[in-house]
């Protein structure tokens, strides 16, 4: 084949390559339990509210990125132990080859389910299974194209002042490109007085493309409670293996 050939045609692989290298990144939305990666099994009390405003961001390789904000997250203790979850986002995106793009990015869905609750001696147990509807423009690599879903067990241990929680699942994924992969993570955070709460987790999660490495991250972060009822949170992380991200996240907190 002559170089004149292999030039457009490079540029085209280039081109779907950046595009795919977007998808996974949406389709892949990480934030699970604010600010952090991982999350935990305990719902929102029984008709209480949590509110959102938040943005969050990945970078990765090449100089492509996607961000979520601002987007509002709202969590409402429905039943006992039972929590309903939405997200609404906008999303950001942009990577070598393909224009930048913002609008309407995917929702997400989800139910957290506690059924165990803690004591002295056991832990916390809940499943938080969530869906994320294809609401963002697929072609303008805004979306995933097809409902996916994430399916997690999430387990948590309290010494005050300390906590720890984590677990993992899989993600059921079947959009072109894409595919199943697992995921997991652990932290541990401290409460350093009313205000002021920091902790660390590892992350990682499997291939989620075919050209994709999976990776694992390390992630830190915390909240800072302004009132009873109002916090800042924030996090920012980097990868460790796999395919190199740099995470954030950056939220405003309420809940009545």
């Amino acid at each position: 084949m002559s170089h004149c050939m292999r030039a457009p045609t490079k540029h085209v692989f280039k081109i779907i390559s950046s595009a795919l290298g977007l998808s996974l990144v949406l389709s892949g939305r990480l934030w699970a339990g604010p600010p952090f990666l991982t999350d935990d099994p305990e719902p929102v009390d029984l008709h209480h509210w949590e509110a959102y405003l938040f943005t969050s961001g990945m970078t990765s390789g090449g100089g492509s990125y996607a961000i979520e904000g601002p987007a509002v997250e709202l969590n409402y203790g429905a039943l006992p132990d039972t929590q309903l979850h939405l997200i609404v986002p906008l999303t950001s995106v942009d990577g070598p080859g393909m224009p930048a793009a913002s609008g309407l990015g995917d929702l997400e869905l989800g139910i957290k389910y506690r059924f165990v609750h803690e004591t002295k001696e056991w832990p916390q147990i809940g499943i938080f299974p969530m869906a994320e509807l294809p609401t963002g423009d697929e072609s303008r690599g805004l979306g995933n194209g097809r409902t996916w879903f994430r399916l997690p067990l999430w387990v948590q241990k309290s010494w005050s002042p300390w906590t720890t929680y984590g677990g993992g699942g899989a993600v059921v994924n079947s959009a072109p490109a894409q595919r199943d992969y697992p995921f997991g993570g652990w932290l541990l955070q401290r409460s350093l007085g009313k205000h002021l709460t920091l902790g660390g987790e590892i992350f990682a999660q499997g291939r989620d493309t075919n050209n994709d490495k999976g990776f694992a991250a390390l992630n830190f972060g915390g909240s800072y409670n302004v009132t009873e009822h109002f916090s800042l949170l924030f996090s920012a992380g980097h990868s460790v293996a796999g395919d190199r991200h740099t995470l954030w996240y950056f939220g405003l907190y309420e809940t009545w």
